[in-house]
Parts: C-alpha cells; structure tokens; sequence
C-alpha cells in the first residue's frame, strides 16, 4: 500500500520512519517533507492545505491512505475534502473531521465541550470585543497568574500567562480589540492558572475504540531551567517518571473516556490522535487542552517507544477495528533534544549546512526544518533536528543524546543542555 503522510517536520519524519518499517507498506510519499524524509520516502512539493494538488498526488500515485501531521489541514477540513469527492471518499483519512478539530481549532468549544461532559478542566469564561468590560470584571475575580488564549489557531504563540492584572487587561484588549493573534483572537478564553507540573497523554481512536500511547512532557522555554520566550518545543522525555499506572488510570476514566463517549454523544466520528495536555496537581489530573494531532517533538518520543506496527493500527482507526490490534510498548525511556537556529523563537537566518550527521550511531536524527540543497542538508527553519535516544535511565538516554549532538554542527546551533533536569 502507498501512504500519503502530510507536513514537514520532525513529527512526520518519524511517522515516515515508522511506516517504512512495516512489511503491508510499499511506498510512503510526504508532502512537503523534509531532508530527512526524503531518504527513507518520496518528498512531494505540495503545501499540506492544498487540498487540489493533495487530490492529484493521491490519485498519480495510487495512495491508499492519508496521515495528516499538522492540525492546519485537519480544522481546514481535509478529511472532510476526502468524503465529499467521488474519487477520494474511500481512501481512509487519519485524523479529525472539521467538527472534531475543533477540540484544537477553538478554546471556547473545547472548554465548552469538557464542561459538558465532565472532564476536569480549569474555569474560565470567553469574551469578546462587545463585552470587553465583563472580561474586565472576570479578571478580577481571579487570582494570579492570569491566563488568556486566543480562541482560534495561532501558531503556538496565542497563550499568555501574566502576573499583572493590568497588563492582563492591557493585552485582553489588545487580542480582542487590535487582532494582536488576527481573527484567532477574535475571542479569547480567561482561565484560572493550573498548579501542578505539566504533561502530555496521547490517545489514538477509531471513534470507538481507543490505545492509549505513552506520556510525555515536553520542554517550550527557550532557556535553561525553563525560562525565556516559549517555543515549539525543546526536547522531550517518554515516560513521565511521575505519571505512574495509579495516575494514568485516574487518566484514563476521568479524561479518556469522557472525551471519547462526549465525542460519540456528539455524533462527532472522529478517527486519529488526540494529544491531551494535562496538569498533574498532587496526583489529580486536570486538562490544560486538547490537540488533535500529535504534539511535536513528543511525537520524536512516543513513536519510538511503540514496538507495534503503525501502519497495522492506522488500518485499526481506518476500519473501527482498533481494539482488535495489538499494541505493545518498550519499558526503555526515550529522550530528544531539539537542535534550533541562533536567534530562534525569534528572527533566525537559514540555508546554514549541516555537517557531522553521518557520523551519529548511538541516536536516531528526527529532520525538522531541514532541506537538501545540491545534495547538502541545510537548515530550513527554526525547529532543525531532535536527537532521539534510549536508555535504561533518563540519563542514559540523555547521555546518549548530548553525546551524538557533539558530533553534529551547524552556524549558530543552539540547544538546551538541561532536557529532563526536573525529572532526573
């Protein structure tokens, strides 16, 4: 079978690597890729929301599946694109239709929905420009820090988390009034802040059926010890030393199957990956968000780990017949280090090669903002390279990562040499 694997980062790339390992799996195409993908796959220059040149690469090239990486695609309606053509209805999609991205495409639906059905959340009310004054007002019932969030998409930046009630009044204005985040925060959602220590849980679902995938807790802050300007993510670390079997099974009935009967409730058919940001607060689990993708670079984590074949339980979600699949975990722990350009998460420069990749052995390089240029991998983006490896140990593992990043450079490398610190 020939698979159609949409997006360009460090996140496909491992799905591509995943997928070329099963024996039901002849050719994987990615769309765009990146240098790494283009190795293991066929590289298609297409963007991922480009729902007519998807149509043509599908049919060229007799694709019998489509895994949608990135969440764009998915709250643009791509799956929905597929069931509505005579050409495409039948190639399954993985990942949500239009209505179920909006667990991702909007705070005020997702909060909307954990309300309805049960699942521990933070409170929190949605304004507007026409009732700018009540947000105000629900500010200052509120203790700090304040929590706002642009309502819609806005790449990773539509989170604030501000210490001052007037700098929260300031900058609810500025997101609801001047379009700070564009039409995304248009409304923005207030909630009270979470205490306790972040992590993430992974579901894949056939709107039925569900696995749940190993945890993970990823590292935003530029900085080390976690501080600085947040990013798209700076490493990882799989499983979650705290996140043990009492605690994930406090998960799995208060958050998983909540989530997935509201979802049924809702006749809302939804086959893919649901990515649950949870605070940990003295061993009670409390929902920060939903995404409806995979997260990246926990993805570069929790793909490795899993000793099942990929492709076999994207067959499970196509055909509802998840729970009829096996699945099996590695006991290892997996870490990644995020390897980014200078300046990154603010303006960086590109096109800088990047030497030393052949001569890493004890980890696998998950390409993120990479490209080939004359046959040279060169940097593409903010995001380049995450660092995986494993051990018997967070610092095994790490060792091993730190170790392989020593034999890898590029102009302005930057990474953060405190992955895990919190954790070992």
């Amino acid at each position: 079978m020939n698979i159609l694997i949409l997006g360009s980062g460090g996140r496909e790339h491992a799905f591509t690597l995943k997928l070329v390992e099963s024996s039901k799996v002849n050719t994987v195409f990615v769309a765009p890729g990146n240098a790494g993908t283009a190795k293991i796959a066929t590289n298609v220059v297409i963007s991922p929301t480009d729902f007519e040149a998807i149509k043509s690469t599908v049919l060229e090239n007799e694709i019998k599946m489509v895994v949608v990486g990135p969440e764009a695609p998915l709250v643009n309606g791509v799956h929905d694109f597929f069931l509505a053509d005579n050409e495409l209805k039948d190639i399954p999609v993985i990942g949500p239709k239009k209505d179920g991205a909006l667990l991702e495409g909007s705070k005020d639906f997702s909060k909307q929905f954990m309300e309805k059905h049960n699942v521990p959340t933070a409170k929190y009310k949605s304004f507007n420009n026409k009732n700018l004054e009540e947000g105000y007002a629900f500010l200052e019932t509120l203790q700090p820090p304040y929590v706002l969030k642009a309502d819609g998409l806005a790449a990773g930046k539509g989170v604030l988390i501000l210490n001052s009630l007037e700098e929260a009044k300031s900058e609810l204005k500025e997101m609801v009034s001047n379009q700070k985040f564009g039409e995304a925060s248009s409304t923005v959602v207030i909630e009270e802040f979470l205490k306790g220590i972040e992590l993430s849980v992974f579901v894949l679902t056939d709107g039925k059926n569900y696995k749940i995938l190993p945890s993970a807790k990823d590292y935003k802050r530029i900085g080390e010890g976690d501080v600085g300007l947040n990013t798209g993510g700076m490493g990882a670390i799989s499983p979650v030393p705290f996140a043990d079997e009492a605690f994930l099974n406090k998960v799995e009935e208060l958050v998983v199957k909540p989530t997935i009967n509201g979802l049924q409730k809702e006749n809302i058919d939804y086959k893919g990956f649901i990515f649950i940001g949870l605070m940990n607060d003295n061993g009670n689990p409390s929902v920060v968000e939903y995404n409806v993708r995979m997260g990246d670079p926990e993805t570069e984590v929790v793909l490795p780990r899993i000793e099942s074949d990929l492709f076999d339980l994207f067959d499970g979600v196509a055909n509802q017949t998840l729970h009829e699949k096996s699945f099996s975990v590695t006991n290892q722990t997996a870490t990644t280090v995020m390897l980014v350009s200078g300046g990154y998460p603010e303006a960086y420069q590109k096109n800088k090669e990047i030497s030393g990749l052949e001569n890493v052995v004890n980890s696998t390089v998950f390409h993120a903002g990479t490209s080939l240029d004359n046959n040279k991998v060169v940097t593409s983006g903010g995001r380049v390279m995450a660092i995986t490896s494993f051990g018997d140990s967070i610092q095994e593992a790490l060792d091993k990562s730190y170790d392989s990043i020593e034999k890898i450079s590029f102009d302005d490398m930057n990474y953060r040499k405190d992955i895990g610190f919190d954790l070992i």
